[in-house]
């Protein structure tokens, strides 16, 4: 029997052995979705806890050794205290790796965005993703020793996916020693950037794929949650406005970042008093976010075979080379980026 039918088999037994008052069919056991990870979900039938209606949940498999499931519900109660709006957790069981959830639909903000792109509704959504994050930002100061850190070490790790996946495997180049000199000294300015920042808590992947569009109100469903951490406060900001799967025009994002801005503001966040200094630390942190993306997309593509996200690599490399080079203090970054997109080299300026 394959692994992966072992899994479902010992996800079945485990469904079946929950308390009856969920009435789950476990005859109705279906893929819902898998993500970038080794975690499935599946969607099956049952009833409220609290009404006795008919619903649905979602089953997560998240096979140990791989995928440890306690950051996702460690998580997953810091966030509800906060009061976002995260699924509810029917049934644990951290050491087989299973966990029946709240069930939130498809729609993710993603699909809504496709299905209908200049929706009257597309303002509404993203204020509410604004203020959801304002939220959760706000209340970091009960949740700072419970997470783990954002440190420099995290953050220089996931900047070495640039050069390991993309740049070596993907692009096939190889450095030579000032090149990677220079790759560092710039690696380092971003992560000190990064660290100066006011700290608060990091949701990771605070994007249009994980935030779901829900029957009431405005503010978002939130997933994907298990990577939270305590670190730079304008991360999950540069995940919903430079987002790996939609592009928005300057404009629009300009527009977001202030009323961000202005309203992490009146909710007591440390935001930097000159916009242009809060808008030069959203730059750079999505310079450090889009080279680990970059990575991380060429890893999943050559190491897990998911081709998909060949497509997205272009919007994100775009993000990069315009922002890395609007920098003088960049300027040994974007040289080595400009060597690996074989690009003639462009002058920057600094805000």
């Amino acid at each position: 029997m394959p692994p992966a039918d072992e899994r479902v088999a010992a996800l079945r037994q485990w469904l079946g052995g929950l308390d009856s008052a969920l009435g789950l069919d476990v005859a109705t056991l279906r893929i819902a979705s898998a993500d970038a990870s080794f975690r499935r979900y599946f969607r099956l039938d049952g009833r409220s806890s609290e009404s006795g209606a008919h619903t649905t949940m979602i089953a997560m498999d998240a096979p140990p050794p791989q995928e440890d499931t306690r950051p996702f519900l460690q998580a997953q109660s810091l966030m509800a205290q906060t009061g976002l709006r995260v699924p509810g957790i029917m049934a644990s069981d951290p050491d087989t790796g299973f966990i029946l959830l709240e069930d939130f639909g498809d729609l993710t903000l993603l699909e809504a965005l496709r299905a209908d792109p200049t929706g009257q509704w597309l303002q509404s959504r993203y204020r509410g993703a604004i203020a959801a994050l304002v939220r959760l930002q706000a209340a970091s100061g009960s949740t700072t020793t419970e997470l783990p850190t954002y440190d420099g070490e995290l953050l220089l790790r996931e900047l070495s996916l640039y050069p390991d996946w993309y740049v070596a495997k993907h692009k096939g180049i190889i450095l030579n020693p000032q090149e990677v000199a220079q790759l560092r000294t710039g690696f380092a300015r971003l992560v000190d950037g990064a660290l100066a920042q006011t700290q608060v808590t990091v949701h990771r992947d605070w994007h249009s794929r994980n935030l779901m569009v829900l029957d009431t109100g405005f503010e978002p469903g939130v997933l994907d949650f298990q990577d939270a951490v305590h670190g730079p406060l304008t991360y999950d900001l540069v995940s919903l406005l430079r987002d790996a799967y939609v592009t928005w025009d300057d404009e629009r994002v300009l527009d977001w970042a202030i009323r961000y801005w202005e309203q992490a503001r009146q909710a007591g966040i440390a935001v930097p008093e000159d916009f242009g200094v809060f808008w030069r630390d959203f730059e750079w942190m999505g310079i450090q976010r889009h080279l680990k993306v970059l990575g991380i997309f060429a890893r999943l593509h050559l190491r897990d075979g998911k081709e998909r996200y060949l497509a997205d690599l272009p919007r994100v490399l775009d993000y990069v080379t315009k922002a890395v080079h609007r920098y003088d203090a960049l300027a040994p970054l974007a040289r080595i980026i400009d060597r690996v997109e074989n690009r003639t080299p462009t002058s920057g300026f600094t805000f």
